[in-house]
């Protein structure tokens, strides 16, 4: 054996393993803030309703029963043994397993028109597995009924909904429940005091968003840390001190005694029980920032047995302390330590209220990346860690609601109602996509996929059915907001997809631009024009109405299109994919770029940059024969990928008798065109781009109209210009006005 070898290995290994302790570390910050804070207000939202504690301790001894095992079966076994395994090139949430589905399973509505996505990351997966009779049943079924995939995407929007609208519950539940603990201390203060102290700190925590969480990130995980020893420490202390025999409610017995006991009352507090695992989804969404190990190691080894320890110490103190339910998590605090777990405890919530506020600017953008949200600002605060953004809209819509839901619910208990259901629903929109994937994906036994859903599926139903009894007590808000957040997201694609699609059945055809120099006398003019489009293959209907009016363009036209794909990222060598519109001499080019869900897009001067180089690259690479020109491959840095496409290059002379479409012409060789590309660029860059207004037609049905004329167009009005979101200077930008008739 080679020693060298063996200590190349052992030096491997210890990388890796500091490699993962150090994500474990930072994985606490971001991920498990808004968990680790459940202990505050889980046993005061537990016996908020008819639910009371008697001296047999039943009531308790079966809460702390329903804390263990809904910790245990949710967040343990559910999404650290099999969701987080479901994760799409290592990104996680709700977007991954519906972007699997599309790509793996064709199921998607998603994917821009024909794009090839498929072989971007399908090496990613290992050797493929023999289709299963239940995975044809289901795809036969999907290919049969299209509504069966628009219902699909209903639910994917919905959980995102539901996942917008925890960004405004999370920092009102928490913070209001931290501040609350001033009472214990001082029980003559108003309500009305710590309401406004919960909204100054959340405006304060809304405020430091446009700094970036990197500014202070390094503050996150000591504070969470400190946070978890402090709740399992006294948790040990009250349950040694108050009432060791706790220990016994592990057992899943007392579940039972519960449920016997209380009956309808105890079904009831189930809306309560389930903010103990708030939060679990992020171990999940938050993947694509860290590895499988750490999340897992961090759950495992720290998070889990601390949240047990908290809770069971709680639920000692309070066995011994009936009196003191509405304010048992401080109360059961030893006076020596209270005023330092109260600040940590704070603290912990701000933490928590941060992660949950930059998944959703998240969530938002991937919405916006895949034409579901109107377009907004998105702003990268990290220019070292990906996915660390900033979206000031959303910023302070998320503040105001926030606000209006601590001012008027003025209650943790109010709040906690509406808090449970929306996070009840977006564990319930996994489990139905976990089942897809089992068995569309995977293409595992159907047995198994339907054991996961009836083992999860019907505790997160159990759950759901209590929450959603509680509709009238405060739990209307999640389901009137993501009502609200779903009906903008559909219209929007729904009107993006009329638009899409009317200019690609009104593209200018390869004749008539073949035709239309001659009749129309068009004159060239130096510089290069970029015009942006959503069409993929030739002119957009735009150019020929811009030339029709006005017979003149550049010397050189490259036709953009910006296309977002149902895949995380986009590797470099497949992001442009170039290829010839017309005869050479013309100069006509198409450029599509394509970028994941996930990807940073470069705009301005470096952009342009890029796809000019690129376009010198092709007319290298793809010209090596200066007298022949015909099937035109595709550059992608001699990518064997399939994603490689061809493109048809044509001289004004065509030879419809060859068999390969292929047209020769003598006179136009690539040191030619690359020099007239060079002077072009020296002359400056043009932008054109369509500045449409789409109306229903007025056959469509007064529900399309209202859609498209009314909902559609007000977010079009309102949001942020393509040319903005695109970086073009509007100096240089020339719009082409058209109305679309859909």
């Amino acid at each position: 054996m080679d020693p060298e070898a063996g200590s190349v290995t052992r030096e491997s290994r210890l990388k890796f393993y500091k490699a993962t302790l150090c994500l474990a570390y930072q994985s606490f910050g971001v991920v498990y803030g808004d968990l680790s804070s459940s202990p505050i207000y889980v046993y005061k939202s537990t016996f908020s309703g008819r639910l009371r504690l008697h001296e047999e301790d039943d009531e308790i001894l079966g809460v702390l029963s329903l804390v263990f095992w809904t910790l245990t079966l949710i967040p343990l076994c559910k999404y650290i043994i099999f969701v987080l395994g479901a994760d799409d090139n290592g990104e996680g949430g709700t977007f991954a397993l519906y972007s699997l589905l599309c790509r793996r399973a064709k199921l998607g509505l998603l994917s821009a028109s024909n794009a090839p996505d498929d072989g971007i990351s399908a090496s990613n997966y290992g050797p493929a597995r023999k289709e299963s009779v239940a995975s044809s049943i289901l795809k036969e079924f999907f290919d049969k009924y299209r509504s069966s995939r628009i219902v699909l995407l209903l639910l994917v929007l919905l959980g995102t909904s539901m996942v917008i609208g925890d960004g405004i519950l999370t920092p009102a539940m928490s913070v209001l429940s931290a501040v609350n603990g001033v009472k214990v201390k001082v029980p003559s203060l108003h309500g009305n005091y710590t309401v406004f102290i919960a909204c100054v700190i959340l405006v304060g925590l809304f405020a430091l968003q446009h700094f970036g969480s990197r500014s202070v990130g390094f503050l996150f995980a000591p504070i969470l840390l400190a946070w978890l020893f402090c709740i399992s420490t006294v948790g040990v202390y009250n349950t040694i001190y108050w009432n060791p025999h706790v220990v016994r409610a592990l057992s899943p017995y007392y579940v039972y005694n519960f449920f016997k006991k209380t009956g309808k009352d105890g079904w009831s507090s189930l809306g309560g029980v389930v903010l103990c695992i708030t939060g679990s989804e992020a171990m999940f969404a938050d993947l694509g920032h860290f590895s499988h190990l750490s999340i897992r190691l961090a759950f495992t080894v720290v998070v889990y047995p601390s949240l047990i320890l908290a809770y069971m110490g709680e639920a000692a103190y309070l066995s011994k302390n009936k009196e003191d339910l509405q304010k048992s998590f401080y109360k059961a605090i030893p006076e020596v330590v209270f005023w330092p777990v109260f600040i940590i405890a704070t603290l912990a919530t701000m933490v928590g209220s941060q992660a949950i506020i930059s998944a959703t600017f998240s969530i938002i953008s991937q919405c916006r990346a895949l034409k579901c949200f109107p377009r907004v600002k998105v702003v990268h605060t990290s220019n070292h860690i990906h996915g660390q953004i900033y979206i000031p809209e959303a910023n302070w819509i998320l503040m105001v609601l926030c606000l209006a839901v601590v001012v008027g619910y003025r209650d943790t208990d109010m709040i906690g109602n509406a808090y449970g259901l929306a996070v009840i629903t977006v564990m319930l929109v996994t489990t139905c996509f976990m089942f897809l994937v089992v068995v569309m994906v995977w293409k595992r036994n159907i047995l198994g996929a339907l054991a996961f859903v009836i083992v999860f599926g019907s505790v997160e139903l159990l759950y759901f059915s209590a929450c959603l009894a509680k509709v009238h007590k405060g739990g209307w808000f999640p389901l009137l907001f993501s009502l609200i957040v779903l009906s903008t997201m559909c219209v929007w694609h729904y009107g993006t997809l009329k638009k899409q699609a009317y200019e690609s059945n009104n593209k200018v055809s390869l004749d008539m631009l073949l035709s239309m120099g001659p009749n129309l006398g068009i004159n060239r003019v130096p510089g290069i024009g970029l015009i942006y489009s959503n069409v993929a293959t030739g002119p957009p209907p735009m150019f020929s109405h811009f030339v029709t009016n006005f017979p003149a363009f550049h010397r050189i036209l490259i036709f953009v299109t910006v296309q977002s794909l149902t895949v995380p990222k986009v590797p470099a060598n497949q992001r442009f994919v170039t290829s010839r519109i017309g005869p050479p001499e013309f100069r006509l080019f198409q450029c599509v770029v394509r970028y994941g869900y996930k990807d940073q897009r470069k705009d301005g001067h470096d952009f342009e940059n890029h796809l000019i180089e690129t376009i010198a690259e092709f007319l290298q690479r793809g010209n090596n024969d200066s007298e022949a020109f015909g099937w035109e491959p595709v550059n992608q840095q001699q990518s064997s990928s399939p994603d490689d496409v061809t493109a048809l290059s044509l001289d004004s002379g065509v030879n419809t008798g060859s068999s390969k479409k292929t047209v020769r012409f003598r006179g136009v060789g690539c040191s030619k065109e690359l020099e007239d590309l060079k002077e072009a660029r020296e002359s400056g860059l043009a932008y054109m781009m369509g500045s449409t207004c789409v109306l229903a037609s007025d056959t469509s049905s007064y529900l399309k109209k209202f859609a498209i004329n009314l909902v559609y167009g007000f977010l079009r009005q309102n949001c942020r210009h393509p040319a903005t979101a695109l970086g073009i200077p509007h100096t240089s930008l020339i719009e082409v006005g058209m109305v679309y008739c859909v």
